[in-house]
């Protein structure tokens, strides 16, 4: 028997040769003929074929296609020169009617049947093993002498019928360091799977326990790694297993094919993927392409302009309109809450800072098929009714937005709000925005700029954001233009430093993302428009969708309309000026916000943002 020494640098026709021959005690191709692509294997019935590759090229990610054979034919030569699908895999499987019913070393004792069989070659994540070892990022089951880990996730793959199945991954350990690098050597090698479709707590797919993976073997994560996880082929294996056929081949996972063909052909990308982190509970990573992410620091530079003279310059921070977008994209249902009763003498006593641009944020969030509500105070349920069916109206909102409101009854009336049943496994929503909304001081009171304590027109809200902090999953955003808002706690200090009466007004209730804007409805727009970007990102599309089904830009024209526009927005400021909603800084009714002009200063920022 040959050792495992010197496997690596064998060339592929050698190395099938000897496994032809049965002359390896290996229990995996990992790291075998460096540099060389690897494939799955699934060899079926030939009336299954053309459903089945109707199924990879739906599933292109865990299922990338690299040949197709003719019925009965042993060969693939596209792939490789002298090779026998019969004999050149370390190990097969066989299944009848859904179930495992054996492993074997060679097929010929089948090649009867085979004769109206066709074999799928798919892609391998062992074919980028060489180029993420080049990029100076550690294969820890090679280092560990073990096959990778793979898990069966909840994640559904685009059903073909009769093939349906959840998606499986394979899991490799990385040092948080190099995720951006692991990112940047798999992207383009879109015939071993491309980029990782998750990065962090593997519960946000559904696996349970690393220790226990479905194939292949554990594999021991060092001080500082990060679970990354990438489409796998033996989806394949799971798809042909859910279609119950009567006979089936597979290779046995970790025993793959090996083609002659290098993963040398690689296109530059525009730009190197980023990886941001947008959560620590569970811990969650998400990419982005560079353009997109400059494309969103464009708009967070934008709206840092200071018109107002209030030295909000000071609490900026930077990136966080892109994390904070990013925690957005991924929310299945976002939490939005508004409302500035700062003229406390008038009735109404809001101001018309916030309401647009939480319709912006609302719109958006609708256009991307997410589930979106809005809280406000008790004593506002009426008049906020009123603007959201005006909103409809106008052609802002595709539909009336459920509004609801939130009172202190008990210790508990945040976590019962929150989660069903105050069950913190089971949030009704996962991302929170505030914005222009008032914010509880360190000593418990509320208070407009002018240093006036407004608390006896504020409900409780803020409890919300501070119950959102023990709930796993379950992130914030607050936007703000002078530090009393709420979510504006992460950058107290500054305010309490640089903003006029902020060692009393500044906000204690921190949000996990800070965004700060000239004006608080330029934020809400900043992140309407942050999100159609991302949504048209490819790289963070495919992270989306775990690089599952096809990409979503048939539905850019939808996300487009959704975005604010100038005649929009001041068809919606003169509603709010006829509900007597005034200027925050003037309490005029006139046509601005903050004491600015609505023509060309607002106007003129949507412009740009756009």
């Amino acid at each position: 028997m040959l050792l495992t020494r010197g496997l690596k640098s064998l060339l592929p026709h050698v190395l099938r040769r000897v496994i032809r021959c049965n002359r390896l005690s290996i229990s995996n191709t990992s790291g075998m003929a460096e540099g060389y692509k690897q494939a799955n294997v699934v060899i079926l019935h030939k009336s299954l074929a053309d459903d089945f590759e109707k199924f990879c090229r739906a599933n292109d990610g865990p299922l990338p296609l690299l040949y197709r054979s003719q019925q009965g034919d042993w060969k693939c030569p596209s792939l490789s020169s002298d090779s026998d699908i019969r004999t050149d895999c370390l190990q097969y499987r066989i299944y009848e009617h859904g179930a495992c019913t054996g492993s074997l070393k060679s097929l010929k004792d089948y090649s009867e049947q085979l004769k109206d069989m066709v074999t799928f070659y798919l892609g391998c994540s062992f074919s980028f093993e060489k180029a993420v070892q080049n990029a100076g990022i550690p294969i820890r089951n090679v280092e560990q002498k073990c096959n990778v880990s793979m898990y069966k996730t909840a994640v559904p793959c685009y059903t073909v019928s009769p093939f349906c199945c959840n998606l499986v991954v394979t899991m490799r350990p990385i040092p948080e360091s190099k995720l951006e690098a692991a990112v940047l050597a798999t992207s383009e090698l879109k015939e071993a799977h491309g980029a990782p479709i998750h990065m962090g707590d593997p519960g946000l797919l559904g696996i349970q326990d690393l220790s226990k993976p479905d194939y292949g073997d554990p594999v021991h994560l060092h001080h500082g790694d990060i679970p990354v996880f990438w489409a796998c082929g033996v989806t394949g294996v799971e798809a042909v297993i859910s279609c119950k056929a009567p006979l089936v081949f597979t290779h046995s996972p970790g025993c793959m094919f090996i083609t002659d063909l290098k993963n040398d052909n690689v296109t530059s990308l525009r730009g190197s993927p980023q990886v941001h982190c947008i959560s620590q509970d569970p811990l969650h990573f998400s990419i982005v392409s560079a353009e997109a992410a400059q494309r969103i620091k464009t708009l967070e530079t934008l709206i840092g302009v200071d018109p107002g003279e209030r030295g909000i310059t000071h609490l900026q921070c930077p990136g966080e309109l892109l994390k904070a977008c990013l925690a957005i994209s991924h929310a299945h249902s976002v939490l939005i809450t508004t409302g500035f009763p700062t003229h406390f003498t008038y009735e109404p006593p809001e101001e018309n800072d916030g309401p647009p641009g939480a319709l912006a944020i609302a719109a958006m969030l609708q256009a991307l098929e997410k589930e979106v509500a809005i809280v406000t105070d008790q004593r506002a349920m009426e008049l906020n009714k009123k603007i959201i069916e005006e909103a409809v109206q106008l052609g802002i909102l595709k539909k009336p937005i459920p509004l609801l409101s939130y009172q202190r009854e008990s210790a508990d009336s945040a976590l019962k709000f929150l989660c069903d049943n105050g069950n913190p496994g089971r949030p009704r929503f996962d991302h929170l925005i505030a914005i222009e909304r008032a914010g509880m001081a360190a000593d418990g009171n509320y208070y407009n700029a002018r240093k006036v304590n407004i608390k006896h027109l504020v409900d409780p809200i803020d409890e919300l954001f501070l119950a959102a902090q023990t709930i796993p999953g379950v992130t914030t955003t607050g936007v703000g233009d002078g530090g009393n808002e709420l979510g504006m706690g992460k950058v107290k200090d500054a305010v309490k430093k640089h903003i006029k009466n902020g060692d009393v007004i500044a906000c204690d209730v921190e949000a996990d993302f800070t965004v700060v804007a000239g004006v608080s409805n330029w934020g809400g727009y900043a992140i309407a428009c942050a999100l159609c970007i991302l949504r048209a990102c490819e790289t963070h599309d495919r992270y989306l969708r775990k690089a599952l089904g096809f990409p979503q830009l048939s539905k850019k024209v939808g996300w487009l309309s959704a975005l604010p526009s100038v005649p929009k927005e001041e068809k919606l400021l003169k509603t709010l000026v006829r509900h007597g909603i005034r200027s925050g800084k003037t309490a005029s009714l006139e046509m601005e916000v903050d004491g600015l002009p609505f023509y060309n200063t607002h106007s003129l920022m949507i412009e740009k943002l756009l």
